[in-house]
């Protein structure tokens, strides 16, 4: 498998007045297609930076950001925002869903601004929609939906633009125990589809469900697992 993200002596550093904090302190990692990762660290251990890196949020202070061989670290935020319509898509702890919108037309949004016809919009969120068990919930508004069924519009929506990487932040952060299970066996099966992601989590359990582990501390990868048996 070919690389799709690559970390090349990554560093983060943020300035306040005089003083300075490194919050990434020279990552280097290489994840390829098709592969699904957890970051996993403590609060405060670099892990959501990293998170803002990888999906072009924010640059590196130093080193080098590859995603699908384009270079990002100096990018301004017109490409950036480019590269995360057409490249990524995010699943975030906050379901982030309009309430005065129907499901297909949240799932909709980024073909919005991407330019597509509105036809073909309504089609394409209506299949992402399927696709993670929700087609008799195309015309329900999130206030209808579960929390685990308001996920899985989050996940829809991430996937509607076809992009190579899945970039989920805590998303069984806000969801009970029953939708946690529902959420995460939904990973399963796009990771098995072929689906590129890359989660970010503090909780164990979470993490066990992907098939290689890199825990961050202190702004440093400190172990990169495969785990046994991972698909």
């Amino acid at each position: 498998m070919s690389a799709l993200i690559e970390l090349s002596g990554v560093r983060k550093t943020y300035r306040s007045g005089t003083v300075e904090f490194e919050a990434l302190r020279g990552v280097d990692t290489v994840i390829a297609e098709g592969e699904y990762a957890a970051v996993i660290g403590p609060s405060g251990s670099g892990k959501s930076t990293l998170m803002n890196i990888l999906g072009c949020l924010d640059v590196p202070t130093e080193g080098r950001y590859v995603l699908a061989g384009e270079d990002t670290s100096s990018l301004d935020e017109a490409a950036l925002a480019a590269i995360r319509n057409r490249r990524i898509g995010f699943v975030f702890q906050q379901f982030h869903l309009l309430a005065s919108m129907p499901a297909w037309r949240n799932v909709e949004l980024p073909l919005v601004y991407a330019g597509v016809s509105r036809a073909e919009r309504r089609e394409r969120a209506v299949e992402a929609l399927t696709r993670v068990g929700l087609a008799d919930r195309v015309d329900n508004r999130p206030g209808q939906l579960s929390g685990g069924q308001q996920q899985r519009v989050a996940v829809a929506r991430a996937l509607v633009t076809e992009p190579d990487l899945l970039l989920a932040d805590e998303p069984t952060g806000n969801l009970d125990s029953g939708s946690t299970r529902d959420v995460l066996a939904l990973f399963d099966e796009l990771h098995d589809a072929g689906r590129t992601i890359v989660l970010i989590t503090h909780e164990p359990d979470v993490a066990a469900r992907a098939g290689r582990n890199l825990v961050i501390d202190d702004g440093l990868i400190t172990t990169d697992r495969v785990r046994a048996g991972a698909r």
